[in-house]
């Protein structure tokens, strides 16, 4: 089923005001009704916590939840940045947590072999939905017009990082626009010994959101404009952006092992000065100013040429699918589990506006920002949100998707061609629509 998105000209500009914003009510979806009793009750959360970015929001809101619900004890299952396959196989086993934190396609996935429990008539969700930032629906009601999970961030996006210093050093100029200059300072770039772009290729979903940065120069909607009924073959932008990447990927802009490379490899090269430029989300801005300080700054996506780069810098690659906290419908302690889910996803939320300063969260905070936000933060509220003139739409369509993402990869292999791109492309899309 479609969904229609706001463009992000109306949605991000709020949550740009949301900064200085004082909004009431910031506890009301994690009522604690029912979790106060004497009767220990533990639950075991797969969720994100393997860097300061995760481990820290996710510790504060099981700090505030042992004052709020004293008899819950939560036993935490670290998750594993393997694009949500641990997880998949917890389902496949009858092995799932009560609570997990999950994205859009594996929320697809489990709610198919009935692995998540459908959220929409307990009283945390309509509490959660009536303390949401305004132009983030849909983080939280999915395109099918059910909830799945509760989410803490708002609407995210991906950027290009780079170290100003290796820049500097090798003769480079910013901001890179095209596509050309792009491939020209990845050339630079190894000749002076540094990877050009580190990315953690293993993960097909960052490939995909290299992809999309390219397609949303020359098509404003993203992937959703493939969700169009009549789509058969590819369109121009699309075919555009795939000779793009695989034309950055011939000229040495990717390590040869990308492919084989995982979160925690990339980003060490990139943190420790040996790679140039690293693709993340904007959540990546904490880790990569506290690693290298004034020397990292993040660029827009390049386009074919200045102008359009021009046209097109504030069209922005990412989508507000729903993603957060989900409950596992075998949980034996599943009302539990819900208020629980909804509190950690308020309490990241607060977490990440207060002590990180991000105005990209979901639930309304009622408390104000007591830290300094990062430089490139500053950028993302000050320069980005306002001028902001649309979001990339969510795909619906997970077949069209996955053999976006199994080709994507793909091309950062050399002996993968646009040809056999497109193609495998066209036959999914003739299948599908």
């Amino acid at each position: 089923m479609k969904k229609t998105y706001r463009s992000w000209g109306a949605a991000l500009l709020v949550l740009t005001m949301s900064i200085g914003l004082v909004a009431c009510g910031g506890d009301k979806s994690a009522s604690s009704q029912g979790g106060t009793g004497d009767t220990k009750i533990k639950l075991k959360v797969y969720a994100q916590h393997f860097d300061a970015d995760t481990t820290k929001p996710f510790d504060y809101a099981v700090e505030e939840l042992k004052k709020d619900m004293p008899n819950v004890e939560i036993e935490l299952d670290p998750a594993v940045q393997d694009g949500y396959q641990k997880l998949k196989t917890y389902a496949a086993t009858g092995n799932m947590p009560d609570i997990y934190f999950t994205d859009w396609p594996t929320l697809q996935t489990l709610a198919k072999s009935k692995n998540v429990e459908v959220l929409d008539n307990y009283e945390t969700t309509a509490k959660f939905k009536e303390n949401l930032n305004p132009g983030v629906e849909s983080r939280l009601v999915a395109p099918d017009n059910h909830v799945y999970a509760y989410p803490d961030t708002g609407i995210e996006f991906q950027l290009i990082y780079y170290n100003k210093s290796i820049f500097e050093k090798a003769g480079i100029e910013t901001p890179i626009k095209t596509i050309d200059q792009m491939g020209e300072a990845a050339k630079k770039l190894k000749a002076a010994g540094y990877v050009p772009m580190s990315i953690f290729a293993k993960e097909k979903w960052i490939t995909t959101a290299f992809y999309n940065g390219l397609v949303t120069r020359e098509q404003p909607q993203g992937f959703g404009a493939l969700d169009q009924k009549g789509v058969k073959a590819l369109p121009e932008a699309f075919v555009t952006a795939a000779q793009q990447m695989k034309q950055l990927q011939e000229a040495g802009l990717f390590d040869a092992n990308a492919t084989n490379t995982n979160y925690d490899q990339a980003s060490s090269l990139f943190y420790q000065g040996k790679a140039a430029m690293f693709v993340n989300g904007q959540w990546e801005i904490y880790s990569s100013q506290e690693k290298l300080g004034d020397q990292v700054d993040w660029m827009y996506w390049p386009a074919k040429d200045e102008a359009t780069y021009e046209k097109s810098k504030y069209f922005i690659d990412g989508a507000g699918s729903p993603q957060g906290y989900a409950v596992s419908s075998s949980s034996e302690n599943k009302e539990t589990a819900v208020k629980v889910a909804a509190f950690l996803a308020t309490k990241s939320a607060e977490y990440k506006y207060t002590q990180l300063g991000s105005p990209i969260v979901s639930p309304k905070v009622d408390k104000q920002i007591a830290s300094n936000v990062p430089a490139m933060m500053q950028r993302v509220a000050k320069e980005l949100l306002p001028n902001a003139k649309e979001y990339a739409q969510l795909l619906s369509n997970t077949k069209i998707q996955n053999t976006i993402n199994d080709n994507t990869q793909n091309l950062m292999v050399d002996n993968f061609l646009v040809e056999g791109f497109v193609n495998n492309l066209n036959s999914t899309l003739e299948k599908e629509n």
